[in-house]
């Protein structure tokens, strides 16, 4: 199976190398913003090309499947020429800055083409758990954090390219929210430019932020963020149900009930679990494993621009 790549930075390192420890797994090309880039990804591996546009490289190669890990604002061509060529692709969260999505997903449809979306919390072994936990429960509200520094990175911090923390980072527990408690229907945002701005130059982006949701089953969300801390803090969500507390973190769910708690550590590679199962998906041609599609990840990608929007007009917004 011949995989190849378009961006070189964090999230492609990290797939590749997965996709490296593989049987029947190649990686033959690298596409970047610069050949210099893609070259210097592309010597890591002993049959791969560096290119500097998408076309070329898919006309050059015939390729299996292709991962899509760029910034937010670089989103849209990549996908549609994909698209064209019937080329899988997996690509990581967020989709986008905006609604260009939309019409990307119709076209995923039309084909039917196999997707896959970086939303890899649904991949843990401890996400599992809280599942089957849950179903043993009702559900009355939710907190969630992403409690953090600042990516300096020079796109990230400008909310033209990025879109700002909450579609960047804390798309991450929304999708976990939505995966756990079920759809959101409305939010409402309140962001604000309360420190960074002052100490990094460029930045544009809201730095604190919390947005209260209310999901379509009646349970009531509230996820806050900021990126003004020196080190990452609070990274999670808390479930309060009539069973107790289940607090699920980046690698440990406790679960309180009254005065006993339970702790799991996790045991998985959620990155590992999600580039098999789409990988196998590819080569299988059923995506039934595959726990985030384009068409369901778009969901949340609504929510947080929902919440872009609500937190610039002061007003609620209704998803429907």
């Amino acid at each position: 199976m011949k995989v190849g790549f378009v961006g070189t930075g964090w999230f492609t390192k990290t797939h590749a190398n997965i996709l490296g420890e593989m049987n029947g797994v190649d990686v033959t090309a690298f596409c970047g913003t610069s050949l210099e880039k893609a070259e210097k990804e592309a010597r890591n591996w002993s049959n791969a090309t560096g290119y500097t546009n998408v076309e070329e490289m898919l006309d050059k190669q015939k390729l299996d499947a292709v991962y899509i890990c760029v910034p937010p604002h670089s989103h849209g061509p990549i996908e549609y020429a994909l698209i064209e060529r019937n080329i899988p692709f997996f690509v990581e969260k967020p989709l986008a800055m905006n609604e260009v999505p939309d019409e990307i997903a119709k076209k995923i449809a039309e084909k039917g083409l196999i997707t896959s979306v970086g939303y890899h919390w649904r991949y843990k072994a401890l996400t599992n758990r809280a599942v089957s936990l849950l179903n043993e429960s009702q559900v009355g509200m939710a907190l969630g954090y992403w409690m953090g520094n600042m990516p300096m990175v020079p796109w990230w911090r400008d909310v033209h390219k990025s879109g700002g923390q909450f579609v960047e980072q804390t798309t991450h527990i929304v999708d976990l929210l939505r995966y756990l408690c079920g759809e959101i229907i409305e939010v409402y945002a309140a962001f604000n430019n309360q420190i960074m701005q002052g100490k990094v130059e460029g930045t544009t982006v809201s730095d604190v932020g919390s947005v209260t949701m209310k999901l379509e089953n009646g349970i009531i969300a509230t996820i806050s963020n900021t990126c003004i801390l020196q080190n990452s803090s609070k990274v999670g969500l808390d479930i309060y149900t009539d069973n107790g507390v289940i607090e699920l973190s980046n690698d440990l769910l406790r679960v309180v009930k009254g005065n006993k708690v339970e702790e799991y550590k996790e045991e998985t590679n959620p990155y590992l679990e999600e580039n098999r199962i789409f990988l196998q998906a590819v080569q299988t041609g059923d995506p039934s494993n595959i726990l985030s599609t384009y068409q369901d990840a778009i969901k949340t990608h609504r929510v947080t621009v929902a919440a872009n929007q609500s937190a610039i007009e002061g007003q609620p917004i209704y998803l429907g």
